[in-house]
């Protein structure tokens, strides 16, 4: 499934995508920080979905990348974290310009992601965190995943509220302490990240369903 240039979407056209996909949030609106990484991917994904390459195996490519972190000293950790996380955005981008987007594609990537968000947990743990930290971080960031996930299929939409402890800021957290070798640290701010996020969420759940009996 080769591609022409004509063929693939603009980057106004991927935005406008990518919004209907995320239950209507404008990413135009929001952070600065969301756009240029989504303008990033756009730029990566054009010449990826020329190739005629097939998003699952980007999902799963990112995936294993992940896991390799595991496996490697710390520096060579940070790069592999920045290009799963990289893999993780091309993956969507490419089934949006390839016209290929599914609802197994969407399982698939988000199992995926949570599968990569224990990896990052674990390899701070590798770096001397305590355990039982990060048990707990694990268990809040599942907690936040899951909660916008059913808040989504009782009709809030996907995103709701971007907060403070988004994908992006595992990444960030856990490129900082591979980076750095603090572990424990990096886990705190995580935990702590995570259990305001989950906060934010819920305040902006309550917001939203604030004129319904109950």
């Amino acid at each position: 499934m080769r591609l022409g240039p004509e063929a693939l979407l603009s980057q106004a056209q991927w935005l406008d995508r990518w919004q209907d996909l995320h239950g209507g949030y404008d990413p135009r609106q929001g952070s600065a920080w969301v756009r240029r990484w989504l303008a990033l991917v756009h730029i990566v994904a054009r010449p990826l979905a020329r190739t005629g390459v097939h998003p699952d195996l980007l999902t799963l490519a990112s995936l294993l990348v992940a896991g390799a972190v595991l496996l490697t000293p710390s520096w060579a950790g940070v790069v592999l974290v920045l290009l799963s996380a990289l893999m993780d955005g091309l993956d969507g981008c490419v089934a949006v310009l390839q016209q290929r987007t599914s609802r197994w594609g969407y399982l698939l990537d988000s199992v995926a992601d949570r599968c990569s968000d224990i990896v990052l947990i674990l390899a701070m743990v590798q770096l001397g965190a305590p355990g039982a930290l990060g048990a707990g971080c694990g268990f809040a960031v599942l907690l936040l995943e899951y909660a916008r996930a059913r808040a989504g299929n009782a009709g809030s939409g996907e995103i709701t509220v971007v907060t403070v402890g988004e994908r992006p800021t595992r990444v960030i957290v856990a490129v900082s302490a591979l980076g750095t070798g603090l572990g424990e640290v990096g886990l705190w701010v995580l935990t702590v990240l995570t259990g305001v996020a989950i906060g934010q969420l819920f305040v902006a759940l309550r917001r939203t369903w604030a004129g319904e009996p109950g």
